[in-house]
């Protein structure tokens, strides 16, 4: 079913009052200060300001208990509409102002908020009545960066004073501690203790896995191959590099340049792939088609490179250079809603596997864009239908799809409530074009096949990231890349402990031990610190009874149990992928 997608326009509202405020309670606390724009965002708000004095995370307080004041003197907001050269009248003391009314279209309309009789702002609003309705909102400043006007490295950097607001005390109160929990497990800091990956300053946004962190990335990928051969596919692999005139053939070169590495190769332009796409078109190329081929699922783990903005970059969650989990599938119009169905399908066994929640969203066709507006109206259609015979909830978004075509995106939800896009179905009617991809039809003459676009994880980089703080580190056995660590208590254990570290090894199990001279207590911290899910402890009363004792997650504190029976368990755990 189709849900609306609509902004909470009374919070927007309130958040976008309470820029006002704050710019006020700037102006009033530091005089010198030049305004320049102040939107509602995500969580809050930001003003960006021009002021020689720099503002310290100490003045936070008295800039909040400022605009707390304000708030509770219950000042209106008063919108005056007035003409350009009344506007740059009353702003001809400030720059930024005075730019952005000469850059308003000669028709439109040039409008003021007062808050108060004593402070105005350039503004198209709308604002909520009075600061009488803000009374009950949570708001918190909890930073200030550099910021250049208008985003231009040309211009003079301002300060951006950034603002947390939300309906509430409580809620903000859940946000801040949601925060707080998210840093507890940032994998940068997690990845760095777990030692999963690193980020080399030689390498920035190009990660390193190390050995912990390969195991769980061959976890991964061993389960998306598996459910893959159970799903038809045939896997492929295409080069990392290959020569402009594909990348113009393709749409890539001329929408995506700007996010390409390139190289010259024989006086030729070469590209390093931004994506699989075009690779899996030369390979169903590559030979003949007949309608008895199709469909055809074609999956690569393919490793793709992408130029980010160093600012952009965060660990394992945006990085330039990533594997994508792509799968490309070549039919025929009629076999069009099956397939996506079946990837849904595909998607949503995926998912849970990972105890994920999610929701799903219709992107459809951007300005930036190529083709007709028939396959555009075909494609948005075959997503749509696909996704109401599915009865799947989903959302819209207008404008958002690919330059190629209308995609379907998967929003996971984690363990603290953020969202995160993953998965993604994408039509598209125009590569096969561009490419003059066929097949022989029942009727022996030559079609165009259509073609899917699919990715599972998305990025398998980015899906360890979210794993990482998801888990919090702590992942399911069978990801975790030390199963079970065996816990000598005395040296005189240690031999034994060695013997049931040898029975767990051969049964395949990833498994260590700790027989150093150090206290039981340390070696179970450092343990758990490593977020191992089993630990096996042993000491004389074991060894005399042939048993173990184990201490699991979640304060599982077990004596007297038969290894066998443990091994077992272990195994039927890994088996069905507990979580």
């Amino acid at each position: 079913m189709e849900l609306k997608k609509e902004k909470d326009l009374e919070l927007e509202k309130a958040r976008h009052s309470l820029a006002h405020v704050l710019a006020k309670a700037l102006v009033s606390l530091y005089p010198d200060t030049k305004l320049t724009i102040g939107p509602a965002i995500e969580d809050g708000f930001y003003y960006d300001i021009d002021l020689d004095h720099s503002i310290t995370p100490e003045e936070f307080d008295k800039i909040e208990k400022k605009m707390k004041e304000i708030i509770n003197k219950g000042e209106n907001f008063v919108k005056k509409v007035v003409s350009r050269e009344e506007a740059l009248e009353l702003f001809k003391n400030n720059p930024y102002k005075e730019e952005l009314i000469n850059d308003l279209p000669l028709d439109e309309e040039v409008s003021i908020y007062y808050t108060g009789d004593d402070f105005f702002d350039l503004c198209r609003g709308p604002h909520v009545e009075s600061c009488r309705n803000l009374q009950n909102y949570g708001f918190k400043i909890h930073s200030i960066n550099g910021a250049y006007w208008r985003g231009s490295e040309k211009n003079k950097m301002l300060q951006r004073v950034y603002c947390y607001a939300y309906k509430t005390k409580k809620e903000l109160a859940d946000h801040i501690a949601m925060l707080e929990e998210a840093k507890k497990r940032d994998n940068r800091k997690l990845g760095k203790e777990l030692k999963l990956f690193m980020i080399s300053p030689e390498g920035p946004g190009f990660p390193f896995y190390l050995p912990n962190g390969m195991i769980v990335r061959n976890q991964l990928i061993d389960y998306w191959r598996e459910i893959h051969r159970e799903a038809g596919y045939k896997e492929i692999m295409t080069p990392i590099m290959l020569n402009r005139h594909l990348w113009e053939t393709s749409g890539h070169w001329d929408h995506y340049k700007d996010n390409m590495y390139t190289s010259i190769i024989d006086d030729d332009t070469y590209a390093i792939k931004p994506m699989n796409c075009p690779g899996g078109v030369l390979v169903y190329k590559n030979e003949p088609h007949s309608y008895r081929d199709l469909p055809l699922r074609m999956g690569e783990l393919g490793l793709v490179h992408r130029y980010e903005k160093s600012g952009e970059l965060g660990g394992l969650l945006r990085v330039r250079s990533f594997t994508q989990d792509d799968a490309h599938i070549f039919m025929t119009p009629n076999q069009v809603k099956d397939e996506i169905k079946g990837v849904v399908d595909l998607i949503d066994r995926v998912y849970k596997v990972f105890g994920f929640t999610y929701h799903a969203e219709l992107s459809t066709r951007p300005e930036n864009s190529m083709g007709s507006d028939e396959d555009w109206e075909l494609a948005t259609d075959a997503l749509r239908q696909a996704l109401d015979e599915l009865k799947l909830d989903y959302i819209v978004n207008e404008g958002d799809g690919a330059f190629y075509g209308p995609k379907i995106d998967f929003h996971l939800v984690d363990a603290i409530g953020r969202t995160w896009q993953c998965g993604t179905i994408q039509l598209d009617f125009q590569l096969p074009q561009r490419f003059e991809l066929e097949y022989v039809g029942e009727d022996g003459e030559k079609h165009r096949p259509i073609m899917i676009h699919r990715v599972i994880y998305g990025s398998l980089d980015r899906f360890i990231g979210l794993l990482i703080e998801n888990f919090a580190g702590a992942f399911p056995l069978w990801l975790a890349p030390e199963q079970v660590r065996v816990l000598s208590l005395t040296e005189r254990n240690n031999d034994y402990a060695e013997s049931i570290k040898k029975q767990l090894f051969n049964e395949g199990l990833r498994v260590e031990s700790d027989t150093r001279n150090e206290k039981i207590g340390y070696k179970i911290r450092e343990a758990l610190s490593m977020k191992v899910p089993y630990l096996i402890i042993v000491g004389d009363e074991e060894e005399k009874n042939n048993t173990i004792s184990i201490r699991g997650r979640g304060f599982e504190n077990k004596s007297g149990l038969i290894l066998s029976d443990f091994i077992d368990r272990l195994k039927n755990e890994i088996k069905t992928k507990k979580i």
